[in-house]
């Protein structure tokens, strides 16, 4: 990817990143973070990581964003629109974010392998192809390439297949209560 792309997008995610937090609206600062999903995703492309840029559009920026504005759409967005800032809030979330940049500056430049360029890094796949139990990933591996999809899909739907659908119940029966709730208070005032 030119370096002009990766800037563009880099800095559409952060213009909309910041927009979610400076944004008094709740519907602007949830479609504003589905903005900041899709440039994340295109990023995500650049790097050659098709699976997950897909998945970032179509499961965050799709299914959760679709959740939110759900969840938004039912909330009473006039009482909050009248608030003011609160600059204790404001401080100490600048200052927080100054100490989590230090952080990240500290662990940054103490770690050794990170000051090697990524084009010198090398995957050592045939190796990693020892540690696993199933043949067709074995065989990428072997072959050198690597199975992301195929890891994913096995691990999604193979292992974790009961939490998947524990977790698509859980999200159901919260959406449900929430619409039951919202009714019921609109029904009392």
């Amino acid at each position: 990817m030119p370096s002009l792309l990766f800037y563009l997008f880099a800095l559409i995610t952060l213009g909309f990143g910041l927009m979610v937090v400076l944004a008094r609206n709740p519907v602007t600062s949830a479609l504003s973070l589905a903005m900041s999903f899709v440039g994340l995703a295109a990023l995500f492309l650049s790097l050659d990581a098709y699976f997950i840029g897909i998945i970032q559009i179509l499961v965050y920026a799709g299914a959760v964003m679709v959740l939110f504005l759900f969840i938004i759409m039912l909330l009473d967005i006039k009482s909050e629109e009248g608030k003011s800032f609160n600059l204790k809030a404001i401080v100490g979330g600048v200052v927080l974010a100054a100490v989590l940049a230090v952080q990240i500056a500290a662990v940054a430049s103490s770690y050794g392998p990170g000051r090697t360029n990524l084009a010198e890094a090398r995957l050592d796949l045939p190796a990693a192809a020892e540690y696993t139990k199933l043949p067709t990933i074995a065989n990428d591996l072997r072959a050198g390439t690597l199975p992301d999809a195929k890891l994913v899909g096995q691990s999604l739907f193979q292992r974790y297949g009961f939490h998947l659908q524990v977790i698509g119940l859980l999200l159901l029966v919260g959406t449900v209560g929430v619409v039951v709730l919202s009714k019921r208070e609109k029904e009392v005032n």
